[in-house]
């Protein structure tokens, strides 16, 4: 007879933790297969979810969450989370407009201490967690999950140091799935682990310390230091107990009847100080399509269950998308000039440096997640007389801004950046929104900035990026598909500072910095139905400004509204300082600029985002009737 599903009595942990050891394999399977199907109804990130599975089923079953804190790194790996913690009933909304978060969320449950999207933030914020317990007199327990890739970040490792020198006591979960850097794992490491982490040993180990305090200082630490050499002879944690960690591990992430004896000798635990457990897993793990795919199924779209294969998607006329265009355009220039080097920070696939590493594998450089060494690591090529490209997502170039202001602008250096996901990205929502580039590097004297209208532009901006030698500069481009122009087949160095007209018109002046020329087009086109002659213009450039295109938009039209895919304090902010300063306003010009609104939207598809920020044609259209005094 088949078993009786298990996974359909547990509502929340608390139901989790009533059932008994010998039922959590059972669990584990079903959450698995819940997961997998789950994500074949909405996409999403399935391998890292895969490959947590049984650690998350011990975590939620030993641990008294949400008194107990579990704070994930990234959120790559929630979706089993969420579903044992009261989700599961909207687990097919995931990344869906209105539905759950892609991550972990603090607003959206009590079991979501901390939100994140990033990498490398739990150590710090699990530092954080448990200094405010001992403060304020509770006992709960912090556990932070960390994966290997997240433990390349700097932060995490600025987190380690700090934590290994507080006696606060911190649970950390190291989910090594990719870096191998874990000994074989099987019975005798599962053994020495549940040794090591056991009262009895740490009774026995304190009781040791305890008599060589009596010992001569320098005995004391030579002590020390052979009982920690010998504990990480056996286990291989040398570098977390040189950093403070009492380190207990490898052991096999998907064996239960390991995993649970060791955690609960950890929880159990009252010395002071951090515990990390190393926990190796495989992402994918269970589901063979995602096992057997190059990133182990990372970041998928919807998809057949039995087979694996994608449903959808664009067809044979699609346009390709702009990262496709970014990195061919790459490509050919490097063909041309050896000094081009690509650079990226633990994203190959998603900015398409990947593609150039196939053909010039000398010649790019992945440097893990850690986007301030990429940025300086850039600058200290350039300065050398090479020609880097450092392709990162708008979102994350963020978290390299004092290296951005610091070891590149003030120096001059002609690092290149190409920004992608600029702009609203969907279902990755908040957190991923490549909302505030134009802003934050707008600020930054000698910085070209570039925004491409289309993909045919975005192959020029790469060949005008190259010719560029004595600043830096970037040019952002969206996420998705070009909007289908023809590619050139000789692409041009663009005049530096200067926009384009793409059609005349006498009364209305629609200026688009970037990905919103075509709803401006359409706009027009409605415009100039109702009798109101339109210019349209792609500024190509905010810094420098294209002054002369923007006084002569001024002078000639009755309204003129600026729009772009960006924060407040962006392309407009330019366009408004130089009308300022000219006296422009004081002649009565009805300006209008157009920019995301001031919070943080909600994931949905990407044209409902531009729709609920009032960018799409319609607002535009609406605000020119506006600024006339008209009704729409």
């Amino acid at each position: 007879m088949p078993e009786t599903p298990l996974l359909d009595t547990v509502g929340d942990p608390s139901e989790l933790r009533a059932l008994r050891p010998d039922q959590l394999r059972q669990v584990a399977d079903e959450l698995r297969a819940e997961t997998i199907d789950a994500v074949s109804v909405t996409g999403g990130h399935l391998g890292a979810g895969l490959g947590v599975v049984e650690l998350t089923v011990a975590l939620h079953y030993l641990f008294d969450t949400p008194s107990d804190r579990i704070i994930w790194d990234v959120g790559h790996q929630v979706y089993p989370h969420k579903i044992l913690t009261g989700r599961r009933d909207r687990i097919r909304t995931l990344r869906q407009g209105g539905g759950l978060s892609g991550f972990t969320k603090r607003s959206e449950s009590e079991y979501d201490p901390f939100g994140a999207a990033h990498a490398s933030t739990s150590i710090s914020s699990a530092l954080g967690f448990s200094v405010a317990r001992d403060l304020q007199g509770r006992d709960n327990k912090v556990v932070a999950v960390i994966g290997d890739g997240a433990m390349t970040g700097g932060m995490a490792f600025e987190g380690l140091n700090n934590a290994g020198a507080m006696a606060n006591k911190l649970i950390l979960v190291l989910n090594d799935n990719e870096m191998s850097i874990a000994p074989p794992v099987g019975a005798l490491s599962a053994y020495l682990s549940r040794l090591i982490s056991s009262k009895s040993y740490r009774s026995l180990r304190d009781i040791g310390l305890q008599m060589s305090r009596r010992f001569p200082d320098s005995l004391q630490r030579s002590a020390r230091r052979a009982e920690s050499y010998a504990r990480s002879l056996l286990t291989g944690g040398t570098l977390f107990e040189q950093l403070g960690m009492f380190y207990v591990g490898p052991i096999d992430g998907h064996n239960i009847d390991h995993l649970v004896p060791v955690l609960r000798n950890v929880r159990d635990d009252q010395a002071e100080g951090p515990i990390l457990v190393h926990v190796v897993t495989e992402k994918g793990k269970g589901y063979a399509p995602a096992e057997g795919s190059e990133d182990k199924g990372h970041g998928v779209g919807k998809f057949d269950v039995a087979s694996g294969a994608p449903k959808g998607g664009g067809g044979a006329n699609t346009p390709p998308s702009y990262t496709r265009v970014f990195a061919d355009a790459l490509i050919e220039e490097a063909r041309r000039d050896e000094k081009i080097v690509a650079i990226t920070a633990a994203m190959p696939s998603g900015t398409g440096v990947d593609r150039f590493g196939k053909i010039f594998p000398d010649r790019t450089f992945d440097v893990g997640l850690a986007e301030q060494h990429a940025v300086t690591f850039a600058a200290g090529l350039a300065a050398e007389g090479m020609r880097p490209f450092a392709a990162i997502y708008s979102t994350f170039l963020q978290r390299a801004f004092d290296q951005i202001v610091h070891d590149v602008a003030i120096q001059s250096l002609p690092v290149r950046f190409a920004i992608d996901r600029a702009g609203f990205v969907g279902a990755d929502g908040q957190t991923h929104c490549g909302a505030f580039d134009i802003t934050y590097l707008g600020c930054l004297p000698g910085t070209v900035l570039m925004a491409a209208a289309d993909e045919a532009e975005l192959v020029h901006m790469v060949t005008t990026a190259v010719s560029i030698d004595d600043r830096p500069c970037a040019f952002r481009y969206p996420r998705g598909s070009g909007v289908g122009v023809t590619l050139p087949d000789i692409p041009e160095v663009l005049p530096i500072g200067r926009g384009r007209i793409i059609q005349e018109g006498t009364t209305v002046a629609l200026l688009s910095y970037g990905s919103r020329l075509q709803d401006c087009l359409k706009a027009a086109e409605e415009l100039g139905a109702n009798g109101l002659s339109t210019t349209v213009a792609d500024a190509r450039f905010a810094k420098p400004l294209d002054e002369d295109l923007v006084k002569r938009l001024a002078a000639n039209h009755q309204v003129l509204v600026t729009v772009e895919e960006g924060s407040i304090g962006g392309f407009a902010s330019q366009v408004m300082h130089l009308l300022a300063r000219e006296g422009v306003f004081d002649s009565g010009l009805a300006y209008r600029p157009m920019v995301m609104p001031d919070m943080f939207l909600d994931h949905d598809t990407p044209a409902a985002q531009v729709e609920r920020a009032g960018l799409d044609r319609a607002r535009i259209v609406t605000t020119v009737h506006s600024a006339l005094g008209k009704t729409a």
